[in-house]
């Protein structure tokens, strides 16, 4: 499983130019499965999401979490991050896992982050969407089960 987590000060996702999902402070979170991605990943990576310690404390150093803090988390489904471009110009999407095994490992997700008491919000799986986002810092985390 893979993610790119962004420290936001806003971000949105519109669907058919309505928004679906919207938060303040926080992260926004691509995140992408993989093609033999199980639950053990997918809580892996939603527990690094939730206890990344890259919020401010009183001393403006990155220490706090999103639980520290009481930040939300927009999940957006992003198969893409599975492209691989090593050869020739137009992305591979192999590694990526099949549409109703990916939707499903998407959802548990969702589920398990609001589960922990994070307000969560999300886009909607296989859906054309319009991301907007105010990246605080610029902060940005690639982060991936299989390290």
């Amino acid at each position: 499983m893979r993610a790119v987590v962004q420290r936001v000060t806003y971000a949105d996702v519109k669907i058919d130019g309505k928004i679906a999902g919207q938060i303040d402070n926080g992260l926004m979170v691509l995140l992408g499965v993989g093609d033999g991605d199980t639950e053990a990943d997918m809580k892996y990576i939603a527990d690094k999401v939730i206890k990344l310690r890259i919020f401010a404390d009183e001393d403006d150093r990155m220490n706090r979490s999103l639980e520290d803090v009481g930040g939300s988390v927009l999940v957006i489904s992003q198969f893409t991050l599975y492209g691989d471009c090593s050869h020739g110009r137009r992305p591979f999407f192999g590694a990526a896992m099949e549409p109703d095994g990916a939707n499903a490992m998407y959802e548990k997700f969702v589920e398990y982050v609001r589960e922990q008491g994070i307000h969560t919000e999300t886009g909607e799986f296989g859906a054309d969407m319009k991301v907007t986002l105010t990246n605080d810092g610029p902060v940005t985390i690639i982060l991936e089960s299989k390290r």
